[in-house]
């Protein structure tokens, strides 16, 4: 691939020594693959399904047994009381907005345990500049957030605040969004849950689980969160699912969201599956691979970039947290090419060239590089970033480690022009 590409020597040497430095953490990412592989094996052996699963449903879709199955078959992975996977949810920021305006009411506070979550986020919370009159704050809804403290949970402050039990929804964001910050674990999850747990035992617990999903042994839900909420875009669409996002967590929860998505007294009852059946079963069942994919990716990325001079998080050797990696790479100029660099590693309009634009919900114009098969996943190879300094680049994705691989050395080949 190297010399087809007609990279130079030295590059094509460095190569050659990063795949031989990164050989552990891919055997690694294979192991979690393999133990993610099997908990979704079991979860489809364990609710039975079958073909009769796979036909659709339109109009109402009243009590749709294929969409009823793939939510008791979520419930099972995530170790849940109930879910809700609908092709009608269109995006992570969809799920998220749903979720929120369905368990929040006038004069509730909700806590950003993260700081300031995702751009898009802000827009719904109505905390960014451009203020909305569909927010949470419009309506009543009260917003704070407690900084991490040097990537860690502030355990202390969190604490001291939730002592007052006049929360009612705490919110985690899982992976980075566009900060600097890093990305949290597992592990780092669970130790602030039970801090949590220790002075409040009502306070809704939710993760934003976008980005994260099987890229560890253990999600959210079975570290003691409520309800987590991902996008189907993502991770667990596997670049198959050509739309939807889910929530999973407690009953009266995915209850609250069923509603507010369709109608009060209505909830999860109807909602036809639109011939998407089989795209959200096939992506779940390929997700573990295919996360392991981008994980690889990244890591690959990671090493090659940083021995290239540019600051990089996580670092090759580090633990993953989301399939996110960043790249810091210093000028506007630079964010461009890597992007379109992309672009054109990409299977589909790879001769088209991203320019940086307005987009909505951002605050600042966005440059967005995805030539993939479903528009806009993030889990086919895609990068992306904000026009600001310090002008980082966020890469994600890869159907294949292969294509991944391919895809970033297209990037490197044009920012060297």
């Amino acid at each position: 691939m190297e010399h087809e590409l007609g990279l130079s020597q030295e590059l094509i040497t460095q190569i050659k020594q990063v795949e031989q430095e990164i050989k552990p953490q891919l055997e690694k990412t294979d192991e979690i693959c393999e133990n993610n592989s099997l908990k979704v094996i079991k979860a489809f052996q364990q609710c039975n399904l079958q073909e009769m699963h796979f036909n659709t449903s339109t109009g109402y879709g009243i009590d749709e047994s294929g969409r009823n199955k793939i939510e008791e078959i979520y419930s099972e992975i995530f170790k849940t009381e109930d879910a809700l996977v609908r092709a009608q949810l269109i995006s992570g920021t969809h799920a998220l907005a749903i979720t929120l305006s369905a368990l929040l009411r006038p004069n509730d506070t909700m806590i950003s345990l993260t700081g300031a979550p995702y751009d898009t986020l802000q827009t719904v919370i109505g905390t960014g500049k451009t203020v909305s009159p569909s927010s949470l704050k419009a309506y009543g809804i009260k917003y704070e957030q407690i900084e991490l403290k040097e990537n860690e949970f502030d355990i202390p402050t969190i604490q001291e605040r939730l002592k007052k039990q006049n929360v009612k929804l705490v919110e985690i964001q899982r992976s980075r969004g566009y900060s600097t910050r890093k990305s949290l674990t597992i592990e780092k999850i669970e130790k602030a849950i039970k801090a949590i747990r220790e002075v409040n035992k009502d306070v809704i617990i939710m993760v934003d689980n976008c980005y994260g999903e099987f890229v560890e042994e253990k999600e959210p839900t079975e570290v003691g969160a409520d309800i987590i909420v991902g996008s189907l875009m993502k991770n667990l669409g596997a670049g198959i699912a050509t739309s939807g996002a889910y929530m999973t967590g407690k009953k009266d929860l995915i209850e609250l969201c069923a509603e507010r998505l369709t109608a009060p007294g209505i909830g999860k009852e109807i909602g036809p599956s639109m011939n998407q059946n089989t795209n959200l079963i096939k992506g779940l069942f390929f997700a573990p691979q295919v996360v392991s994919s981008s994980v690889k990716t990244a890591i690959f990325a990671s090493c090659l970039l940083e021995k290239l001079g540019y600051q990089v998080e996580p670092k090759y050797t580090e633990k993953r947290a989301d399939i996110v990696q960043t790249i810091h790479l210093g000028s506007a100029e630079k964010l461009i090419q890597f992007c379109q660099g992309i672009q054109k590693g990409s299977p589909i309009d790879s001769h088209v060239i991203p320019e940086p634009g307005d987009m909505g919900g951002y605050e600042d114009k966005v440059i967005m590089a995805a030539g993939t098969f479903t528009e806009g996943s993030t889990i086919e190879l895609s990068c992306d970033g904000p026009i600001r300094p310090p002008y980082i680049a966020y890469l994600q994705g890869g159907l294949t480690y292969e294509y991944g691989k391919y895809g970033i050395l297209k990037a490197i080949q044009e920012m060297e022009k």
